[in-house]
């Protein structure tokens, strides 16, 4: 919102240098954007800027959060200014009930020569306030101090109609529209939703097709404005017209915000109304666009002013405790500079034993509750008056949630294992996504599986289209922007919510690895990274979490290369997948070289209902030898290892404390379609020493149900 100083000094005498100003309305929470000098003309007639001399004007840039909307215009920086200088705030041309009003409940007629306009609200719900008045005009330039003023707000002059309008809305924050009255069908303005198939051409020349649901305002038959949005041209003011309609209108914010978005038009009057306006001011806006075309000879109001308002609102009344001020603020704040403060931002204030009644004035959307009103008391109380103190502990703080400690055991495991942390983007290109669609879902016809994405309905782009049905695209593409910056080995990971039509907001680990596979060392020759350096780090993040034995199973995925992808349980829940990325899907995102891209995705959800409740128990280290066997075995080479394994498991006694696959043979000596597969059995026993009768037994009995149960030769 760019201030003029000038402008400002219509509603409060402020003497303060610019600077000052500016510093003081930040510390009540305008962000000031840059400070702009500029030459003052000639102010009006009867404005309070009179004692300004050229070169002391200048524009003071803030930046308005969304909360408050009534800070879009003059008028609410100055009464910000008047509460925090403790001043007067008194508008010079206040207009406010001076003007003949005609009300209705659903239409209303003005009377008088030239008027003759109808107004009807046909959706009150969209459109709960509607006034409008009629003027005859005379087109022309408008006066210089009206277009130095608009200027330095950032509008354009056009002429003095319309520059009226602009006027009303950088003063009063309040959006109107000029319609040429003798161009509406039947002299009639209706709110009243779009028809479906309904176009309109818009102020900005472009032709806009309606959807159903959209506000319009329209004459007898067809739409002329988008409301709260942009005009229509066929009833636009230009320099034959007579007799205008001034709008001056209350739409609804969630409709307003919609239709822009749907039309892609964003306009002043469409950021205003979409966060919510002053449903009390559209007659005063009307009484000053009035008063202001006399002002600047462009015209007379015809009639009364028509204010069709079917179900008025009533102001709110929030309750203010003294206690309360100090329980949030910490600090006392003496009653009269609460009630300075409160009745200088236009509050209405009734005592009560323990504070106030405060009547909510109409242009404070933002204040609905005790905290709201504290918080504006703060604010211009000064929020550096704070007293630095430590909130009183009433409770034991709760428990942080679980998942979130758990989820710092993961990172720190993988970063642990040379693993850098990456975040991407929830929403991503379809080209990205629908290879992705399956990620879970592995029975999934590739042919449905972008049926499984969620589109979103208004996407800043096509790179922005669907919501991501997995973090494997957006570390895909961050392992391809590593690479063309020649960082050769490339190993991240990322934890966030992946989406589908069918099981909704997920949250996952996914980790990728492209590169070596260990470190490079001038001993040791390179090792590209397989698929068993990405089984480890999966295993490495279940063991860490404490889970109960993974089993790794062949799997058929549309984005993994086949014989090189792996379906990950525990407890027979499925876990995730892992392999290699499929050449062509890398080769797609322009991976440089051709390298192997590796990765994994797990579903956090499923980990976490799997991680032991009991806390960690410490146990002793081991104070008794361990026993080391070496075992060979000739089996089925499409059996898999993990199911010998589990075989040994249940096999040997309780002293088998850990085994390890160390070697894979098939040649010289080996029967085709077997292969030889060694391992190694570790015994150890918590409180003796194991005999070698002991070890061999146990070993006897592992041959030999291997042997029962997987037909195995022992070499």
């Amino acid at each position: 919102m760019k201030l003029l100083v000038s402008w400002l000094r219509d509603f409060v005498d402020v003497q303060a240098p610019t600077a000052d100003l500016a510093s003081l309305l930040s510390m009540r929470g305008f962000e000031v954007a840059s400070i702009d000098p500029v030459t003052t003309l000639a102010p009006p007639p009867g404005t309070g800027a009179a004692g300004c001399q050229p070169g002391e004007d200048a524009v003071i840039d803030f930046e308005i959060t969304a909360n408050r909307p009534d800070c879009l215009s003059v008028r609410g920086l100055a009464r910000e200014a008047a509460a925090a200088l403790r001043l007067p705030y008194r508008p010079t041309h206040d207009t406010a009930g001076s003007s003949e009003v005609e009300g209705g409940a659903g239409a209303s007629q003005a009377g008088g020569p030239h008027a003759g306009l109808t107004v009807f609200i046909d959706d009150p719900d969209l459109c709960p306030r509607y006034a409008a008045a009629v003027a005859e005009v005379k087109i022309g330039p408008s006066p210089q101090w009206m277009q130095h003023r608009l200027e330095a707000a950032g509008v354009r002059p056009i002429n003095n109609v319309v520059d009226v309008t602009n006027y009303v809305l950088m003063e009063l924050g309040r959006p109107l529209h000029a319609f040429d009255l003798e161009r509406l069908e039947g002299r009639q303005l209706r709110a009243r939703q779009a028809h479906a198939g309904e176009r309109l051409r818009t102020l900005d020349g472009e032709d806009r097709e309606l959807a159903a649901g959209m506000l319009v305002i329209a004459d007898a038959s067809t739409p002329q404005a988008v409301a709260g949005v942009m005009g229509g041209a066929a009833s636009e003011v230009w320099s034959g017209t007579r007799l205008v309609a001034l709008e001056s209108a209350y739409f609804k914010p969630a409709s307003v915000r919609r239709t822009s978005k749907k039309l892609g038009l964003s306009t002043e009057a469409s950021q205003r109304f979409e966060r919510g306006g002053d449903i009390g001011i559209p007659v005063a806006a009307l009484e000053r666009a009035c008063a202001l075309l006399e002002q600047v000879g462009a015209g007379t109001r015809r009639g009364p002013i028509l204010d069709c308002y079917p179900a008025p609102r009533v102001p709110a009344t929030v309750p203010l405790r003294r206690a309360r001020i100090a329980a949030l603020l910490g600090m006392t704040v003496p009653d009269e500079d609460v009630e300075a403060i409160l009745t200088g931002l236009g509050f209405e204030l009734t005592g009560t034993p323990d504070g106030w009644k405060a009547v909510v004035p109409s242009w404070r959307v933002d204040v609905a509750r005790e905290a709201d009103l504290v918080e504006e008391v703060g604010r211009h109380h000064g929020f550096d008056r704070i007293p630095i103190t430590f909130s009183a502990l009433r409770e034991a703080p709760p428990r942080p949630d679980p998942v979130i400690r758990r989820n710092h055991t993961v990172r720190v495991a993988l970063i642990g294992a040379g693993f850098a942390e990456a975040i991407g983007y929830s929403f991503i290109e379809r080209a990205a996504a629908a290879p992705f669609a399956d990620t879970f879902a592995t029975g999934l016809d590739p042919d449905r599986a972008s049926e499984r994405l969620v589109p979103l309905a208004y996407p800043l782009s096509e790179l922005f289209a669907v919501l991501r049905p997995s973090l494997l695209p957006g570390l895909l593409d961050a392992v391809v922007r590593n690479r063309r910056r020649e960082t050769a080995d490339v190993r991240l990971f990322e934890i966030g919510s992946s989406f589908s039509a069918d099981d909704g907001e997920r949250r996952r680990l996914a980790i990728v690895w492209s590169g070596a596979g260990r470190p490079a060392h001038w001993a040791d020759s390179d090792e590209p990274v397989t698929f068993f350096h990405v089984k480890g780090v999966v295993e490495q993040v279940a063991a860490t979490l404490r889970l109960p034995p993974l089993t790794f199973e062949p799997v058929a995925a549309t984005w993994l290369v086949p014989g090189r992808a792996a379906k990950v349980s525990c407890a027979g829940r499925l876990l995730g997948l892992l392999g290699q990325i499929r050449p062509e899907l890398a080769a797609a995102r322009e991976m440089p070289g051709g390298d192997a891209v590796y990765a994994a995705e797990l579903d956090l959800e499923a980990l976490h209902a799997l991680v032991p409740e009991a806390d960690v128990r410490v146990e002793p280290l081991p104070r008794f030898p361990s026993v080391v066997r070496d075992v060979s075995l000739v089996v089925d080479e499409g059996l898999p290892s993990a199911s010998v394994r589990a075989t040994i498991r249940s096999a040997a006694p309780d002293t088998l404390v850990s085994i390890r696959e160390f070697d894979r043979y098939k040649g010289a000596g080996i029967p085709e379609g077997r292969c030889s597969l060694s391992y190694r059995l570790t015994f150890r026993s918590p409180d003796r020493t194991l005999t070698d009768a002991e070890v061999q037994q146990a070993m006897e009995r592992v041959v030999e149900a291997v042997k029962a149960a997987h037909q195995a030769v022992q070499r």
